[in-house]
């Protein structure tokens, strides 16, 4: 089927080699020769084109990787997770299902709830960690800011920032197209066109869809675990009524549906789960920005809205038993607004903005147990206390724990920063005030009966007697946060160079363990009939918001007339309240965030981009983070001294590029990359019993110059490492997800652009 897929390509290219001939397109002036080469491999690329963030990266206090299109493409970048590694001490790891956006940058990061690492699309930020996980077509460059960027972008930046950019019909008009094939039947197709309307008006529509096969087989019905099917589309209009004045909205829309999650027993090593696992999400985002130039100052407008309504169903034993399963649909909304004002002086620039936002989400999370659940996990405890000849017996076979939460929250900032150059020096000082209210209305609701029964005479047993519950609870909590997020830095400026010292606050916001009222249904259920329970919902619902302070030296290095580029950067976090995911200890259900009471991450990243000749390029990222617990206890475990879960010590990406041009009209040049990744130690769980090991895994992709396009020829995970990227505890048994084994395919490009 792959090759097949490869020959079906056949037309397209002789397209391309149509134009090499000299042939020309309906709506194309003349063929375009695609002459991109090792030279344009700059991941350390030195601007920055948030608004917020617009000067020179030589002259900014802060450590980014930048990945343009180019390197985009060359590494097979569609989404978040392939930029692991490639950006230092930032790990996304590819498990569970498109839900699962887990992001680890410095040893901060979270698994559920709240992001720890912010994200913005073309300037309008997302605020549902839900929808992080997404493919993006024509992506023009991502930017991954590292270390707290709260002054300037407030909630759940604590760890960094992910700046996205897609390309504007402004800048480019044309026609392009993607294809892509890939062993376990994995499918991508792209088409999109940018076109002006007017010189001053341009639009561009793209639509992309993908399928893929799956890696994992579920032992139990023979079915692929991670099978997906994936569409989007995007509409962008761009429009320059006045050489200083630039208005752009971005309108996406995107679908997807996966199988399932590929967690395998630990005492089997085997996927094997009967219940029906799946995760369906649709959203959709609008964004409209206002950009006005004037000679005083720069005034931005940024609006969005998102919506996210998703289904997520799962067989939460992921065993063949029938324990329990859960269903988690949600209906989310919001809508941002920041309004940011810039003006420079001479030696003195200056920003100023508001920042409002407000979200709403209704969510409906029942879980249901079945048969084993029921007689393991509720009955065994009361069994195992009465006489052997009595036993109480449940008289449904189903048992529903109803759910139902609506979640408004609303916030507010104002924020400030004050740049200052004497001489070689740039002093930058910055303030931001955030207030955030968010409330949680909860439904609890179940009914449920049981019977004692007298077993004195097995063959004829007698009823006792029978007790009945029904629960019909409803509450309301709510949580004020307001927070003072400084920030202050020093840059020394040198020719091509800077070294900068920054001390600043990060803060993500706190929030309700909705996860947990499965738990706290179950031990009212028990209440009602006759066992007593000991739990304060108003108070173990609720976590504290999560600070931090990053104290950091760094440097970029621009020399030898641009051949070489090098970054580097030394870092101290204190962190108080630090949010943590953890599954409750023995037979309990659902997943709860916790706050460790002090942790503190230290450690270092450098980056180094070297060019010798126009022919070769060769990249280096490295970063270190070791990240402690200075105060945990849950119980009586004290975790002090402990490495914090999750976040990996090492992150390594290397790789090398040899382009030879060719003398040929059809094909201009070809190019072998071939790179290596590597990440570890992650440790999995707060005593550091589990952990995975540092592993590596190597890649290479031949790419072919074409006329109107490139073929590339890649593969990943080449010696078929195998290594885990996630493992956890649930009722006392353990499971993992294995990493994507080796895999290689074809990727078609093409680029009609028209001149």
């Amino acid at each position: 089927m792959f090759l097949r897929r490869i020959m079906l390509s056949a037309t397209a290219l002789g397209l391309c080699a149509a134009v090499a001939a000299g042939a020309t397109l309906p709506g194309q002036a003349s063929p375009v020769v695609v002459t991109e080469g090792p030279d344009t491999l700059a991941i350390g690329e030195v601007t920055v084109t948030s608004i917020k963030q617009a000067r020179s990266l030589l002259r900014q206090p802060v450590t980014v990787t930048t990945l343009r299109q180019a390197e985009l493409e060359r590494f097979n970048v569609s989404g978040m997770k392939s930029v692991s590694e490639i950006a230092p001490n930032f790990f996304m790891p590819d498990y569970g299902s498109r839900m699962t956006s887990s992001v680890y940058v410095r040893g901060i990061g979270t698994r559920i709830d709240q992001p720890a690492i912010g994200l913005n699309v073309d300037n309008v930020p997302y605020l549902n960690k839900d929808g992080y996980d997404f493919d993006v077509q024509d992506i023009q460059r991502i930017e991954v800011l590292r270390g707290p960027q709260s002054t300037l972008y407030g909630r759940n930046t604590i760890a960094g920032l992910i700046n996205i950019t897609t390309l504007s019909p402004l800048h480019y008009q044309g026609l392009r197209a993607t294809a892509e094939a890939a062993t376990a039947n994995n499918y991508r197709l792209g088409l999109s066109y940018y076109g002006l309307i007017t010189p001053d008006l341009g639009m561009s529509i793209s639509a992309s869809g993908s399928y893929r096969g799956g890696y994992f087989r579920n032992d139990y019905n023979g079915s692929r675990a991670d099978r997906e099917r994936t569409s989007a589309l995007r509409w962008r209009t761009s429009w320059r009524p006045a050489p200083n004045l630039l208005v752009e909205n971005v309108a996406s829309y995107g679908y997807n549906r996966q199988s399932g999650y590929p967690y395998a027993f630990e005492e089997t090593d085997k996927i094997n789960y009967n219940d029906t696992c799946f995760y369906k999400r649709t959203s959709f985002s609008d964004g409209l920005t206002v950009n006005w130039d004037t000679p005083y100052f720069t005034l931005s407008s940024i609006t969005g809205f998102q919506y996210l309504d998703d289904n997520l169903t799962l067989d939460q034993d992921f065993l063949p038993d029938s324990y329990f399963t859960l269903t988690q649909k949600q209906h989310d909304r919001n809508i941002t607004q920041d309004i940011v004002l810039r003006g420079r002086a001479g030696s003195y620039s200056w920003l100023a903005g508001v920042f409002g936002f407000y979200k709403y989400a209704n969510m409906d999370a029942p879980v249901t147990f079945k048969e084993d659940g029921i007689e393991r996990l509720i009955l065994n405890g009361v069994n195992s206390q009465l006489p052997p000849t009595m036993r109480l017996i449940w008289d449904q076979d189903q048992l529903l724990l109803g759910s139902r939460f609506t979640h408004p929250v609303k916030g507010v900032a104002l924020y400030h920063q004050s740049s200052y150059d004497l001489r070689n020096l740039t002093f930058t000082v910055g303030l931001r005030l955030d207030y955030e209210h968010t409330v949680l209305r909860y439904h609890s609701q179940s009914s449920a009966s049981c019977t004692m029964w007298n077993l004195r005479n097995p063959s004829a047993p007698v009823p006792m007697g029978t007790m009945e519950a029904n629960i019909n609870d409803r509450g309301r909590l709510s949580q004020h946060f307001t927070q003072l997020l400084p920030k202050f830095s020093v840059i020394y400026n040198l020719p091509h160079s800077a070294i900068f010292a920054s001390v600043a606050k990060g803060y993500k916001t706190g929030g309700f363990n909705t996860q947990m009222f499965s738990n706290f249904l179950q031990a009212r259920l028990m209440e009602e009939l006759g066992r007593p329970a000991d739990y304060d919902i108003a108070r173990m619902v609720k976590y504290r918001p999560e600070i931090s302070w990053n104290y950091e030296i760094g440097g970029h290095v621009n020399a030898d007339r641009g051949r070489v580029y090098s970054s580097f950067a030394l870092f101290l976090i204190q962190c108080r309240d630090q949010q943590l995911t953890m599954f409750p200890e023995g037979t309990a259900t659902g997943r709860v965030m916790v706050n460790a009471d002090r942790t503190r991450s230290y450690g270092g990243e450098f980056t180094l981009n070297y060019k010798p000749t126009p022919r070769w390029a060769f990249n280096l990222a490295y970063g270190y983070t070791r990240a402690t617990f200075r105060r945990f206890t849950v119980g009586e475990e004290d975790f002090r001294g402990k490495q914090v879960p999750y976040a990996p010590s090492n992150t390594l990406f290397l790789a090398a590029t040899y382009r030879q041009p060719l003398p040929l009209r059809w094909l201009p040049a070809v190019s072998l990359t071939a790179d290596m990744r590597g990440t570890g130690d992650i440790y999995w769980d707060e005593e550091n019993l589990y952990r995975q090991p540092f592993y590596t895994e190597f890649g290479a992709n031949l790419r072919l110059d074409l006329p109107c396009g490139s073929l590339d020829i890649w593969g990943k995970n080449l010696t078929d490492k195998r290594f885990a990227t996630f493992r956890y505890e649930s009722i006392s048994n353990s499971f993992f997800q294995r990493g994507l084994p080796a895999r290689g395919g074809a990727t078609l490009r093409l680029n009609f652009e028209t001149i």
